[in-house]
């Protein structure tokens, strides 16, 4: 698709009231093609609703000692979504949080979805650049956040912003006491409650940064449709319901703890135990206690556990899936989690959090086609591969993966990158190389995407190589993805130093800090080099400089 428009959606049908006025989209979308019928068309909130009203007194969420069933979950929602109203934030505004994996964080995503809201998750990595972009680009009325957490001064940060960002009208404090100008999160714990108008199941409901081949986070869209079209889809093919928990160590700001710990209980009726800081050592005895049953998530949290001296210690018989995405899996590992969890079904899974589940196998495959392949796409979903010129690719040949379906975003917040991301006939250009064979099976076999995949998080190679090349003893700087047996992928930076300058690994973190980058950004490598490989145009040649690195080696 070469353009991008307003959509203005039609306000009658399920769960829409006729009479609430639609306010002014606040995004434009992409104009792709669908098709209603694989749309539930309800809302979260009225997804959420059902689920309470079958299952009030099941647990939903564990945070430590925090043990809330569905009717108390449903409880501090509709409080909260009082509260967010009492400082008119409605249908339409952008409600951001940055928290760690604490069950606010899944109260304040339902309470926002309940009153017609955009959530907008924010990794707790994001530091000064990062923050000051992404809430200045979405507009945010309201922000989420804790105190000192893991040492980092989360309020104020945001309170160093706030001169930059206008449209930020409140800060709420989640576990630490409320200073001036801010709110406590117990404010909006009332027991005022009130009955939100109908929300337009085709409304926004997720704002999403990831890094990709930008330097910027890219703000992927997604409506309520959308993400319920995703659930829906793993309850076929993983069997999903209300005897399913899940234990989740993944971010409730990343793609893969929304999923599995906020919309998959709210749709599903399953329950999620969170995790707010990983070990792995506590993620066994979790499984064992709270009876885990299924995990997904990058496949270091897998490696870790398999790995870990005591793991036969605990009782895991419960647990029966673990879906790996996100980096690339090791067969061997899916082999050892098989062997070291003999009730589990270890295999990969492929998606982003533009198209946040597209292929896996199910039952009747994992074990035969789980390790060596992604699996095959999930209905009504579809997979193609595409060569250079558009045309189709035959079967075993590569190209890139291209997708569309029910669950696919619908654009990203900066228009203008969904010219670029889509075909003209609507296809979702993924920028992963891949090849499907006769059965439909995909295998991913590199990326077309300038990205490195750390435990299962995206980091821009553009963005680390800016922030790299304002160092006084980088002349020309590259950075590339490694294989790491830890992290699934390392940033490596490869340097040609100025005349007479010197640089160690050691340099770049305090430098890269001072200059507001992530840690979690920060190269795990480093190698000086006389000059970087180009190609005939003059750009850097990628997949020259690792072949130079692995000549070193």
């Amino acid at each position: 698709m070469r353009s991008s428009t307003v959509k203005v959606f039609d306000a009658s049908g399920p769960d829409r009231s006729p009479s609430a006025a639609m306010p002014p989209p606040r995004f434009a979308r992409a104009q792709i093609p669908r098709r209603p019928q694989d749309w539930p068309n309800q809302s979260l909130g009225a997804l959420f609703a059902a689920v309470v009203q079958r299952q009030a007194e099941d647990v939903a969420l564990v945070d430590g000692a925090e043990r809330l069933s569905f009717a108390e979950l449903a409880h501090r929602v509709e409080t909260t979504a009082a509260g967010l109203r009492r400082l008119e934030v409605g249908a339409g505004d952008v409600v951001a949080y940055q928290l760690p994996n604490w069950w606010e964080a899944v109260v304040v995503f339902l309470a926002a979805a309940r009153i017609g809201a955009v959530v907008n998750p924010l990794l707790p990595i994001f530091r000064e650049r990062e923050l000051r972009f992404t809430l200045a680009q979405s507009g945010a009325s309201l922000i989420f956040a804790p105190g000192v957490f893991r040492g980092f001064d989360y309020l104020a940060l945001i309170e160093s912003l706030r001169p930059d960002l206008p449209a930020l009208r409140h800060v709420v404090a989640c576990r630490t006491a409320a200073a001036a100008g801010t709110h406590g999160f117990a404010e909006l714990l009332t027991d005022s409650v009130d009955a939100p108008a109908a929300v337009d199941p085709d409304s926004l409901l997720l704002l999403m940064y990831t890094s990709g081949t930008t330097a910027d986070p890219k703000g992927v869209l997604h409506t309520h449709n959308t993400l319920a079209a995703e659930i829906l889809s793993l309850r076929r093919v993983h069997g999903l319901g209300p005897g399913d928990r899940t234990l989740m160590p993944s971010p409730l700001t990343h793609i893969s703890g929304v999923i599995h710990a906020i919309l998959t209980p709210a749709i599903l009726g399953t329950c999620a135990v969170v995790m707010d800081r990983w070990d792995p050592l506590e993620a066994l005895g979790l499984l064992a206690a709270e009876g885990v049953t299924y995990m997904a998530g990058a496949p270091t949290f897998l490696q870790e556990m398999v790995q870990h001296p005591r793991v036969g210690e605990f009782a895991t018989t419960a647990l029966r899936l673990y879906s790996c995405g996100g980096a690339a899996v090791s067969a061997d590992l899916v082999r050892t989690a098989r062997a070291k969890f003999p009730s589990c079904v270890a295999k990969r899974v492929y998606g982003s959090t533009e198209f946040p589940t597209l292929s896996t196998t199910g039952p009747d495959d994992a074990r035969s086609h789980g390790i060596e392949t992604e699996g095959r796409v999930i209905t009504p979903a579809e997979i193609r591969i595409a060569r250079d010129d558009g045309t189709a690719a035959v079967s075993g040949e590569e190209g890139e993966v291209q997708a569309r379906g029910p669950e696919c975003f619908v654009g990203y917040a900066d228009t203008c990158l969904n010219q670029d991301a889509f075909t003209a006939d609507g296809w979702f250009r993924t920028g992963d190389l891949g090849t499907l064979d006769r059965d439909g099976y995909l295998r991913i076999t590199g990326r077309l995407k300038e990205i490195v995949v750390r435990k299962g998080e995206k980091l821009s190679v553009r963005e680390i190589e800016e922030a790299l090349a304002m160092h006084p003893s980088v002349a020309e700087v590259a950075v590339v993805p490694l294989a790491d047996a830890a992290t699934g992928e390392r940033a490596c930076a490869v340097v040609v130093l100025r005349p007479g300058a010197t640089l160690t690994l050691a340099d770049i973190g305090p430098f890269l800090a001072a200059g507001g980058l992530a840690r979690q950004k920060h190269p795990e490598q480093l190698e000086i080099v006389d000059a970087l490989p180009r190609t005939d145009s003059g750009k850097v040649a990628r997949a020259a400089v690792i072949t130079l690195l692995s000549g070193r080696s």
